[in-house]
């Protein structure tokens, strides 16, 4: 099995270079017929959220949908796939910054008790403690 860089996803949803969409077409074409798999891990993921919401201004919903949807497909085995899942459904109910919700769903399926921090903002979810 082998390990997609952020860049592979980006240019997967954005599609902004024709010559890499190709190419990653024809990765998932080959990967699909040889009923293989690429990993994602959890450190993509948020680097994926904050490229898409920074570097593009795809909104909040739209990214939610994206990662639900790569979670569907069976080409892609997600690290933590469990902590994605409850990621994904929790995105929708909150504002708070996608990557602040990952990391604080992360450790609490980890079994963490809370995760510190000295954002105000995140503070305020449940999984959070302000320092």
């Amino acid at each position: 099995m082998k390990a997609l860089d952020t860049n592979i996803l980006v240019r997967l949803l954005v599609a902004d270079d024709a010559v890499q969409a190709k190419k990653n077409r024809q990765l998932l074409k080959k990967i699909e017929n040889n009923k293989d798999e690429l990993f994602i891990t959890v450190l993509v993921v948020i680097e994926l959220i904050w490229v898409l919401e920074s570097v593009y201004s795809i909104a909040r919903k739209d990214i939610i949908d994206a990662i639900d949807d790569m979670l569907q497909m069976p080409i892609f085995k997600f690290e933590q796939q469990t902590t994605l899942h409850a990621f994904t459904n929790m995105a929708l109910t909150n504002n708070i910054d996608l990557s602040d919700l990952l990391i604080s769903i992360s450790a609490k399926l980890l079994k963490c008790q809370t995760t510190l921090t000295f954002d105000k903002k995140a503070s305020k979810f449940e999984y959070f403690e302000l320092l």
